[in-house]
């Protein structure tokens, strides 16, 4: 009901419309809108845009964004602890990955260093078959934060794995501590050529050569590999802004960095198609199936929506 007020003071009432329905519909468009604002905030941060360039497309404010990314990582991360386990993985790989907070190691100071500035390594396991990201840890390289690694992917799996790394020793204890006898894990070991002062700043140096070699258990000698795990290495450099090299979008904060890393892993696992996963469809006339990890991995039968995403994981 609807009740006007003429200039005469004649009061005039419609019975016709009811205001709870109209104001329902209004609530529900809004929060449509805002959904989907935030929908387009995410999926910009997770396709390789910088907080400022999200800004600007999304025609907000930065610190909107910041707020964003930073909820929904958070949120993102205790989501994917508490369901994505019991994994049907069989063959996984594992590696470490540079980047760094506020400065570089040799130009951070002790008081900065306990804010959590300097290089920052982010560990990340990959199942080779689905190509999802298993688990991931940020930190530094050290032998804390690998342990913490390795026993997180031990308790996300149900079989027994083969398990590849790199020839980094830290992995060796962490490996036997948390699968003990249960796993076949085995290293490949890169040699590589001497560096050359002009290009040692930005390209790494030239390998010459590599060797795998069985740690524990009885690993296959052709599956010993870091290829997919090196090739997400790019995934995340190319899709995360904060670690592409030769910029200014590195993050300020390590909690910023933890929360956008986490986002992107969900956005990766769930959302955005894998090419290699992509097949052919048996309906359709052939057309082609996007299957995400999460898919691969039998975690969920479709490919989430950003929205969807956003929804599940902070219980909307």
């Amino acid at each position: 009901m609807l009740v006007y007020y003429h200039n005469a003071g004649i009061k005039t009432i419609d019975t016709s419309i009811d205001i709870s329905s109209t104001l329902m519909y209004t609530y529900h468009i809004v929060n449509q809108k805002k959904a989907a604002a935030k929908a387009q905030i995410i999926r910009c941060i997770c396709e390789g845009n910088s907080i400022r360039a999200t800004a600007r497309l999304c025609d907000c404010a930065i610190n909107t964004v910041v707020k964003l990314v930073v909820e929904v990582g958070n949120a993102c991360a205790d989501w994917h602890s508490e369901n994505v386990k019991d994994l049907d993985s069989l063959l996984v790989q594992v590696d470490e990955i540079w980047s760094f907070v506020g400065c570089k190691e040799k130009q951070v100071t002790a008081e900065k260093k306990a804010e959590g500035h300097g290089d920052c390594w982010t560990w990340t396991a990959i199942d080779s078959d689905s190509k999802l990201m298993i688990t991931w840890n940020v930190g530094l390289r050290d032998n804390s934060t690998c342990r913490d690694f390795i026993d997180d992917l031990a308790y996300r799996l149900k079989n027994r794995v083969q398990l590849s790394s790199d020839g980094l020793g830290l992995y060796n204890e962490a490996v036997k501590i948390a699968f003990g006898p249960n796993v076949d894990y085995g290293q490949i070991i890169k040699t590589y050529g001497e560096d050359i002062a002009a290009q040692k700043r930005y390209s790494p140096a030239v390998c010459t050569g590599c060797h795998t070699k069985a740690v524990t258990g009885d690993p296959m000698d052709s599956l010993i590999s870091t290829s997919h795990v090196e090739r997400q290495n790019l995934n995340i450099r190319m899709g995360c802004r904060r670690y592409t090299r030769l910029t200014n979008a590195f993050s300020k904060k390590l909690e910023n960095h933890t929360a956008t890393f986490s986002l992107y892993a969900a956005y990766y696992n769930f959302c955005r198609p894998h090419q290699t996963l992509t097949k052919n469809s048996n309906e359709g006339g052939g057309y082609r199936t996007p299957t995400t990890p999460a898919m691969a991995a039998g975690l969920t039968d479709h490919a989430w929506t950003t929205e969807e995403l956003i929804g599940k994981v902070l219980g909307n």
